[in-house]
């Protein structure tokens, strides 16, 4: 059995390119954005905006600038799906699209699909979306098929700062608390991970460093599975019966 594989992805050195955003669509023969037109959203240098059945990678840009930042510095990220050790689109889904492979990773089968969207629902970082060529959900595979045959993601072999890194979960783990402790010592204190530990949803298979709070980079502080919140509202239904 394979070990579980999977991201860190350390903003730090993140110079937001977007080689990995554009390697992914050309590996997975994704839809261009906007039909090929280069439109900014208004969001600093942002002309894809979201995570969806269309982007399966998106580089966030947050600018910070003002009195309280002498100088002021930018926050950039490469997002990706989370492949969650306990995932709520899994559980949600009702054909069985979504399974979870040898590599620990979440895949949606696109041939079993319904189009339901019960999984973009259940997803609480946001990151699936219908692509309109299939009528299907979509995410980021992690490179399925490439892992299958001993390939690096796409994405990760893009990335010309190694901001990305792909490989078993544990060595990722142990190089991420090094990064950490590297910042530390540098006096960036406020350098954290992300999703690293079982404390989030069993482990994240894919996780960040960061240097702000999640919120700023549009991440949820404690995201939850959908099931936690099937007693309560079980409970309020009967009541209102």
């Amino acid at each position: 059995m394979p070990e579980p594989m999977g991201f860190f992805t350390d903003t730090t050195v993140c110079i937001g390119c977007k080689a990995c955003e554009v390697a992914c669509k050309e590996w997975n023969q994704l839809p261009s954005t906007n039909g090929g037109a280069n439109t900014l959203s208004g969001q600093s240098y942002d002309n894809t905006r979201q995570l969806d059945g269309m982007h399966w990678r998106h580089v966030k840009f947050v600018e910070q600038f003002g009195a309280d930042r002498e100088g002021g510095r930018w926050l950039m990220m490469s997002d990706v799906c989370k492949h969650c050790a306990h995932a709520g689109c899994l559980e949600v889904c009702p054909t069985g699209a979504i399974i979870r492979t040898e590599f620990d990773t979440v895949v949606i089968q696109s041939n079993v699909c319904n189009g339901c969207r019960d999984c973009i629902a259940a997803c609480p970082f946001g990151v699936i979306g219908i692509n309109p060529v299939s009528g299907t959900a979509q995410k980021c595979t992690l490179c399925y098929d490439r892992m299958q045959v001993g390939l690096t993601p796409a994405c990760a072999k893009a990335c010309p700062t190694e901001s990305i890194k792909f490989g078993p979960i544990k060595d990722l783990r142990q190089k991420a608390k090094a990064r950490v402790a590297q910042l530390h010592g540098q006096g960036r204190t406020r350098a954290e991970l992300y999703g690293e530990d079982e404390t989030m949803l069993g482990g994240l298979n894919s996780f960040y460093l960061l240097e702000d709070r999640p919120e700023v980079y549009g991440l949820p502080a404690n995201p939850k599975m959908p099931s936690r919140n099937l007693a309560p509202g079980s409970l309020f239904s009967g009541l209102g019966a």
